[in-house]
């Protein structure tokens, strides 16, 4: 019967040439036709216009399908082809490893039921991809300048599929005489790859080329898009190049630098971070004394709340956290209000204010003060500023905590304390910064790597390191006996010992006195003041619980927050 349908569609002259045409071909007719179409190349015919009409008009799509009835994976990757009938062609090794090809689209969109696989040759299945990546190809370029561009669009999005399977927060692309590529994993930087310096240049272009700059702000030297992922198709690739699909964005940062180099950044936001859109604190690292913390100041209606950390602290995830608990707290029956350059992360139930259409930082500070001033009079409750950069800015946060608004947002500073050291620098005046009914709360965090559970050892296997004498000294037995440290690597954690972060937080509720003793610059009376009478713990506190429970080692509480026999320095 298979031999008659080839014999049909390959007849040019019978009355049954539509018919034939117009049906579904079978893997078994499409192998024979690419096998034919193989054999012509290889004899000087062009045939890929006659096979790419059939190709297409009879509705074969190639594709790979994560998560299918046939499940793939990254041990045993196979490429497989689904035909019109719904079956998958299989290899019949199950090791075929070839170029992906990006027929998922087309391939979704027909939702086509998928029965039992028919295993074929390699031979066979190599050449019905040849013939599907040439169809592609000539549908999709016009030219080789464009065949270049898409190719290198394709490298763009395998880098950033290669550091999302590492969960890889920033890709560093350094483009010099030659162009390196270093992932930023667990706070740790590493180089990945290495590449000519005319690819870097291209690599560059194709990333700028590939981002949606329609509500982004840029200027020569800077970009901060949002590439907006999931449904939404490279910019430029004509619907066929999607990004890994638990990456929500993409922030790109360039910077030339010295002797004609350039230098990009790209900031990676994965959707999965909170893929149920809670809020939960503990899954970021908070215990329970942190979290009671941040529930008494979610139940304050009024005053501001900052959270301060070096960039890549976390400050952003955990500010949305917090601001999903509250209105979930709340039963959603407050109107929150967001002002962030740009959005990061939804907010169900909250409205999220975009700073756009800024080509310089003094455009984008006064765009960001605009904004703010809008959401003040939009009947806000609370309002969460996504970052506090300039004197204007801080200026508006209070006036809002003035106005018996609730105000939420981020800082960069060192510490807890530090935020009010850094608020009376930018300018903001002294009565305000010792008032407890504005200043609700100051919070500082890092992200501490975690040990790997499954090849972390005792730190008794350590003696010999001064390290070990140290924990000894200040913790006794107790801390040799309950302690760990990095282990030699494994393949749940990839050889590292370390596997994801935790946060790890110091919170301030101050009152009074602790803001008088800060303001008079006094502060280490108001660290033993707030650790002694306020019941305050300091970074290196919380990270030593953190430390005798397992989860991190001495070396990373020492690396964050000093020695350990040394005292907290603010």
């Amino acid at each position: 019967m298979a031999e008659e349908e080839t014999t049909n569609t390959s007849d040019t002259s019978t009355a049954s040439e539509t018919d034939a045409a117009s049906a579904p071909m079978t893997s078994a007719q499409l192998a024979e036709e690419a096998a034919k179409a193989a054999e012509q190349k290889q004899n000087g015919a062009d045939s890929t216009g006659s096979i790419n009409e059939i190709y297409f008009s009879n509705g074969n799509r190639l594709l790979t399908l994560p998560g299918s009835a046939l499940a793939v994976n990254d041990d045993t990757r196979r490429l497989l082809a689904l035909f019109s009938d719904g079956r998958f062609l299989v290899v019949e090794s199950h090791k075929f490893d070839g170029r992906v090809l990006s027929f998922e689209v087309l391939a979704r969109k027909k939702k086509m039921a998928i029965s039992k696989p028919t295993y074929v040759s390699q031979n066979e299945l190599n050449a019905i991809y040849s013939i599907g990546e040439r169809a592609q190809a000539a549908e999709e370029v016009s030219s080789d300048t464009e065949l270049d561009q898409l190719q290198m669009q394709k490298d763009f999005v395998n880098v950033v599929s290669q550091a999302a399977a590492k969960k890889v927060s920033d890709i560093h692309v350094v483009v010099a005489d030659s162009t390196v590529i270093m992932f930023r994993v667990n706070g740790m930087m590493h180089v990945e790859m290495e590449y000519g310096k005319e690819w870097g240049e291209s690599f560059v272009r194709a990333a700028f080329a590939s981002a949606d700059i329609s509500d982004s702000n840029y200027a020569q030297n800077e970009f901060q898009g949002a590439q907006k992922l999931g449904s939404t198709p490279l910019r430029g690739s004509k619907g066929k190049l999607m990004l890994p699909h638990n990456v929500l964005a993409i922030r790109l940062q360039f910077n030339p630098i010295a002797f004609g180099s350039q230098y990009l950044v790209m900031r990676l936001l994965y959707a999965d971070d909170n893929p149920d859109g809670s809020g939960d604190l503990a899954a970021l690292g908070f215990g329970e004394f942190e979290e009671e913390l941040f529930y008494r100041l979610r139940a304050v209606p009024v005053g501001m709340s900052i959270v301060a950390g070096p960039t890549g602290s976390g400050k952003s995830t955990t500010l949305q956290r917090n601001m999903i608990k509250l209105l979930q707290e709340k039963n959603y029956e407050l109107n929150l209000l967001t002002v962030e350059d740009p959005p990061e992360y939804p907010i169900p139930g909250a409205r999220q204010m975009p700073v756009t259409n800024a080509n310089t930082e003094e455009e984008k500070a006064e765009q960001f003060t605009k904004a703010l001033s809008a959401a003040l009079r939009s009947d806000p409750d609370v309002i969460m500023v996504g970052e506090i950069r300039a004197l204007a800015a801080a200026q508006l946060t209070f006036q809002g905590a003035l106005s018996g608004h609730g105000m939420w947002s981020t800082l960069h500073a060192n510490s807890a304390p530090a935020i009010l050291n850094r608020f009376r620098d930018m300018g903001v005046e002294t009565f305000k910064l010792l008032d407890p009914e504005l200043i609700k709360g100051l919070i500082s965090q890092r992200l501490f790597r975690k040990l790997c559970p499954h090849c972390r050892m005792s730190v008794k296997e350590r003696q010999n390191d001064p390290s070990f004498q140290r924990l000894r000294t200040a913790l006794g037995d107790f801390g040799v006996e309950n302690t760990f440290v990095r282990g030699p690597g494994c393949k749940f954690c990839g050889g590292t010992g370390v596997k994801g972060r935790m946060c790890v937080p110091e919170i301030i509720l101050p009152d009074a006195t602790f803001l008088e003793l800060m303001i008079k610059g006094e502060t280490r009376k108001a660290i033993d003041y707030w650790t002694s009478d306020l019941n305050g713990r300091t970074l290196k506190e919380a990270a030593m619980e953190r430390m005798l429970k397992g989860f991190i080692d001495l070396d990373e509480v020492e690396r964050w927050c000093g020695l350990l026999d040394q005292r907290p320095s603010y």
